[in-house]
């Protein structure tokens, strides 16, 4: 630790300053070591899910409860929420794991080749195709199958695959043999598919199929609190990619990136998280800048600021001492009745950091 000694006589400016920049730098360790211990609780194999807001948590409950019931799941998000990593979560989390997770983007797929590419054809079934082709439906058999941009399947496609979800089995393109199938089938959609059921876009009976089990994944706008543990994670996992050891943000860069809106959501904050580490303030690109013009509704207004600052806080060091009243006191610099009443006021209970 680095000490600055003052002289006799010292100006009260000097000292004032030297306080204040002593505090604020005992702010920022207090602040990043809240960040590693959170990261550290949320440190599990296989896909992460990171954020402990209480959307985040019902998220994580209903993948546990759902993985294994092998009922068709459907995702809805906008984008960049982070789809497909759920879909992930539910494979991995399910006894299918030792099977093949198979991911499709319904969107990519040219639409004369997406029959042949979901359920395949044999050798002649059409021109150029001159040899069997397994499809990925046949290749997803026992373990999972994500398709995503679901709404951009055409429309005879979705007849032909609510065939295959209503019968779990398969025929090849120019086969006659049925192939059955045993595999959880996984769908994310960043619209409304009800809406667009009802304008004749989607198929309704294929919306009612795939949708046995509803998965909503909430913007980050919606869920702030959790940007700054997901900005850090980020920066740990770019700075070990690019082999870099960026400065960690500061407590305000923080504050300022949970007062932005994300459009992009998770994927943007991951791509802000990486410009940080590869240019960093050295380069003039600072967090800042980020920010600037990412916010495509009214910012936040002070009260609300503070309060998703203060609760994020709070959280974190209830976090850091398993719930420990005393040492999240200590630690936080407040009084007992005072930690209690913003405990009550954020819905946080002590026995959920045990």
């Amino acid at each position: 630790m680095l000490f600055r000694s003052i002289e006799k006589p010292f100006a009260v400016e000097d000292l004032v300053d030297t306080v204040g920049r002593a505090l604020e730098k005992r702010a920022l360790t207090m602040e990043n070591r809240l960040l590693k211990n959170e990261l550290a609780v949320q440190s599990k194999p296989g896909p992460r899910i990171i954020g402990d807001t209480p959307a985040m948590q019902r998220l994580r409950l209903m993948i546990g409860q759902v993985a294994d019931a092998g009922a068709d799941v459907l995702v809805n998000g906008e984008t960049g929420t982070g789809k497909e990593l759920v879909a992930r979560a539910l494979h991995e989390n399910s006894r299918r794991r030792e099977h093949n997770f198979v991911a499709v983007n319904c969107g990519a797929v040219p639409d004369t080749l997406i029959e042949s590419e979901l359920f395949g054809h044999e050798a002649g079934a059409f021109t150029d195709a001159r040899s069997r082709r397994i499809g990925k439906f046949e290749h997803a058999n026992g373990g999972t199958l994500f398709l995503d941009e679901i709404e951009s399947m055409p429309l005879q496609v979705q007849v032909h695959l609510l065939r295959v979800l209503q019968e779990r089995a398969i025929e090849r393109l120019g086969s006659n043999e049925l192939i059955p199938l045993d595999l959880c089938v996984v769908a994310a959609t960043k619209i409304d598919l009800r809406e667009a059921a009802s304008r004749g876009e989607f198929r309704e009976d294929l919306y009612y199929r795939l949708s046995v089990v509803m998965i909503d994944i909430p913007p980050l706008r919606e869920r702030r609190e959790d940007v700054a543990l997901l900005f850090q994670h980020f920066v740990l996992v770019a700075g070990a990619r690019y082999q870099r050891e960026p400065p960690p943000p500061r407590p305000d860069q923080l504050r300022r990136l949970m007062m932005a809106d994300w459009p992009g959501n998770v994927r943007e904050l991951r791509n802000a998280a990486e410009r940080y580490v590869l240019l960093g303030e050295s380069c003039g690109y600072d967090i800042e800048r980020m920010v600037d013009g990412n916010t495509d509704r009214p910012a936040m207004t002070l009260p609300e600021q503070l309060d998703c600052f203060e609760r994020t806080l709070i959280e974190q060091q209830l976090k850091a001492s398993n719930g420990s009243i005393k040492d999240t006191m200590a630690a936080l610099g407040l009084p007992r009745k005072t930690l209690y009443d913003k405990m009550k006021k954020y819905g946080l209970e002590r026995d959920d950091y045990r």
